[in-house]
């Protein structure tokens, strides 16, 4: 019996019955269960190979993040350098370096 035809017979049982609480909450879960699934379907996610698609999409989003913490943290070295050698730079035009080299 597919969610659909189970769906269908339990809003049938619960209209014919009166709506118990285990009827109610049978319908909830079959109908959460056929809104996932159909949910799945259509994101491309229904298949069998969707669980190693989404675990080489966890790695790749990884791999990601990584190279952009290493760039981030890349271009923060070299700025915080070139910082510190400006300030160097100014220090010793200030101190009159360049007066004395020549």
């Amino acid at each position: 019996m597919t969610h659909e035809e189970m769906l269908a017979s339990l809003m049938m049982q619960a209209n014919a019955e009166g709506a118990e609480l285990v009827t109610l909450r049978a319908i909830v879960e079959e109908s959460s269960e056929l809104a996932a699934e159909r949910v799945l379907e259509r994101l491309g996610l229904a298949d069998a190979g969707a669980e190693g698609d989404l675990d080489e999409l966890r790695e790749l989003l990884g791999a990601w993040r990584d190279a952009k913490a290493s760039a981030w943290k890349a271009f923060m070295g070299w700025a915080v350098r070139g910082a510190l050698a400006a300030l160097l730079i100014g220090i010793a035009v200030r101190l009159g370096v360049w007066d004395i080299l020549q």
